[in-house]
């Protein structure tokens, strides 16, 4: 699948679910409502859909959410899916979760086909994560994160970086990432939906902590891709690999391979762009996917070079007003 700027469309995450059993300070309020149950693609569409676009040319899946593996019975997904490896159709399945469910799923993870997934720590800090997740335990999410590495997931790391809060963090975290032989990647804070506060308060642009990296540890650029936006260096005393992903400081839409699908079949082409697809019609209404395949192909078409994220500081209101959740992370 090409868009309309020439860029091969090989990469769809999907949220499972908008639900999550944390409530992140730049993602959510406190006091979210969630979609009703019964709006949501039930798992064997879930599993139509993510086919119709391994059909289509993807080569890639990411499995999010909200929190994908609080969705019941989601590893009958995950196994389904992985059929797709064994054929060769797809090259990597994987997922984004927040760690607190993984020390019961990641033997089932690795037993589907994922060999690499996605864990989201912000401070290594109890009594901060508690603040910054609102809900969450760090040493379930530790212990998570040990049971996958000890089932043999590769994992990276992902960091938010929120200014006065963990930004004097950074360094330890990447030294903790890297002492297990985990990559570590630091993404700007993402204008997207209302939170209880204002971002304004909580934007730390990456360019400031490289800069602070950059004058104790030797940061060398490097030609590594793992599909999604990250760009990334070696820490020359580390031995392990860095990346950045600054969706305000500097976009990374020239190369965009991604579009993403939520848990109720809208596609959305872009991030950072409202304009979005109903796959869940052309998906329901025929028994095979010559609907849903031409609606696919109408929806690529329409994708944008690019998104238009901004820090409002004047009337401090998200870029888009739909949360991360409800995206897909």
């Amino acid at each position: 699948m090409l868009d309309p700027f020439g860029r091969k469309i090989s990469y769809l995450r999907v949220s499972v679910t908008d639900r999550c059993d944390f409530r992140c300070v730049y993602c959510m309020t406190e006091d979210m409502t969630f979609l009703p149950k019964k709006d949501l693609l039930s798992l064997e569409e879930l599993d139509r859909m993510c086919s119709a676009f391994v059909a289509k040319g993807v080569r890639k899946l990411r499995l999010t959410g909200g929190e994908p593996l609080v969705r019941r019975d989601v590893m009958k997904l995950v196994r389904g899916l992985g059929r797709h490896l064994r054929s060769g159709a797809l090259d990597e399945l994987t997922l984004t979760t927040n760690g607190s469910q993984l020390a019961r799923f990641a033997g089932e993870l690795v037993d589907a086909g994922i060999k690499r997934i996605n864990v989201s720590v912000d401070t290594l800090d109890a009594a901060k994560f508690g603040t910054i997740t609102r809900w969450g335990k760090l040493d379930q999410v530790l212990g998570g994160i040990e049971a996958a590495r000890e089932a043999g997931l590769k994992i990276k790391i992902n960091t938010v970086a929120l200014r006065g809060i963990n930004e004097d963090e950074i360094e330890t975290l990447m030294i903790w990432a890297h002492e297990r032989d985990m990559d570590l990647t630091l993404i700007e804070t993402m204008p997207m939906g209302e939170i209880d506060g204002d971002r304004t308060d909580q934007y730390l642009p990456l360019s400031v902590v490289r800069a602070r990296l950059a004058k104790h540890y030797s940061l060398d650029e490097i030609d590594y891709r793992t599909g999604g936006p990250a760009r990334y260096v070696r820490v020359a005393e580390t031995g392990g690999k860095l990346g950045f992903i600054t969706p305000l400081t500097h976009n990374f839409c020239e190369s965009c391979n991604r579009v993403r699908l939520t848990c109720t079949g809208t596609l959305y082409m872009c991030l950072g762009q409202d304009d979005a697809a109903d796959l869940r019609v052309p998906l329901r209404a025929s028994a095979d996917d010559g609907l849903l395949h031409s609606a696919i192909e109408e929806a690529i078409s329409r994708k944008p070079k690019g998104h238009d994220f901004i820090i409002d500081r004047r009337h401090q209101k998200p870029a888009v007003a739909r949360h991360m959740s409800m995206t897909g992370g």
